[in-house]
């Protein structure tokens, strides 16, 4: 058996894994998080500048106060679980074979999973305050300032890691300049900014989280198209890795596909874009970031438009956004609207994926 096959069987067979622990625990959290009640008192009455969000409530005000949140914690607990249980198998069982099952190396998947476990305990901390909170914490838990604080301190951690321990400081463009190859460019200490910037904009991307079952589809397109780029050059314990997430968000849509029986919430939100940034720049493809990462790019920029054609136009573009629920509005069953954003997240990845290898 070649080492290639080898790593191809190691990558299916833990992803495969992975998803079945997951579709063990998710009963028991969901058990759980129903025995705490730990859902919304009230939905969402407000947008973003203060207005009534009335379409939003109207379409939303059952779900939100019956469907548990924090249903990310399935993703982060399963992969620490396969994570130290192929570390532990690896250094007490004496049989050859079990020390290559082992993908927690220094250079590939410390730091993401250090950014998974750091920010998804952070985002479950504010989705505790949110529902358990009180005062100013009720219902906007930590509130919108803070966690940006929080995501710019984690961008500059990282930034500062890669630039200064890793003395990473080029970027790939792909395609432009030196067809196909592309070009690396050299950006110096800008590498910081650039990576705060990414880290911000993937969790503003996290906005894609609001209806049944679609963030865990889109996500498990993303992290199975790095899963493919990250093999593509040579590091197979970070594919594994991508491929570990893609299978916890598999068991995930199991439970999430229409009607939901819980939420990502903030603590999946925060800890998948964080990983995704973290990924994207280890496996330099920071610039193609927006292509794979191209439905959410197309949700914020929803909120975006729709928030300067209020302000200069004094009227909307959509009947709700992120834009989804703007279909949702438009009477598109919850479903239809999650399986086609499904499928036109899946082009974006593999769009991606075609740019970045040529590469």
């Amino acid at each position: 058996m070649t080492l290639f096959t080898f790593n191809v069987i190691r990558l299916l067979v833990i992803a495969a894994l992975t998803a079945g622990i997951s579709f063990l625990l998710a009963p028991v959290l969901i058990r759980f998080l129903h025995k705490f009640k730990f859902w919304k008192k009230e939905a969402r009455k407000k947008t973003i500048t203060g207005e009534e969000a009335k379409v939003f409530y109207s379409l939303h005000k059952e779900r939100e106060t019956t469907v548990p949140r924090g249903g990310g914690a399935l993703i982060w607990i399963s992969v620490l679980i396969i994570i130290f249980l192929f570390f532990a198998l690896s250094n007490f069982i004496d049989i050859w074979w079990f020390p290559e099952l082992n993908f927690l190396s220094k250079g590939e998947t410390w730091l993401p999973l250090f950014a998974l476990i750091v920010a998804s305990i952070v985002g479950l901390a504010d989705d505790v305050l949110q529902i358990f909170g009180k005062g100013k914490y009720v219902g906007g838990g930590m509130g919108f300032t803070r966690r940006l604080l929080i995501v710019i301190l984690i961008g500059l951690i990282g930034g500062l890691w890669f630039y200064f321990k890793l003395e990473w400081d080029t970027i790939h463009i792909p395609l432009i300049f030196n067809f196909p190859e592309g070009i690396d460019f050299f950006i110096g200490l800008w590498y910081i900014p650039l990576f705060i910037l990414v880290m911000v904009a993937s969790w503003a991307g996290g906005v894609i989280d609001g209806l049944d079952g679609l963030s865990g589809g889109v996500f498990a397109a993303i992290f199975g198209a790095f899963s493919i780029i990250a093999f593509s050059q040579g590091k197979a314990d970070l594919a594994t890795f991508c491929a570990v997430i893609t299978g916890t968000l598999f068991a995930f849509l199991w439970f999430n596909i229409p009607p939901a029986r819980f939420y990502m919430s903030e603590t999946g939100i925060l800890g998948l874009t964080s990983t995704m940034t973290v990924v994207a720049f280890l496996t330099d493809s920071v610039l193609v970031l927006p292509i794979i990462a191209g439905l959410m790019v197309i949700e914020v920029g929803s909120i975006i438009l729709q928030l300067l054609s209020k302000k200069f136009r004094h009227k909307k573009i959509w009947l709700s956004t992120p834009i989804h629920h703007h279909f949702e509005a438009r009477g598109w069953p919850a479903h239809q609207v999650t399986m086609r954003f499904w499928i036109i997240g899946i082009i974006f990845a593999i769009l991606g994926v075609a740019i970045r290898l040529l590469g």
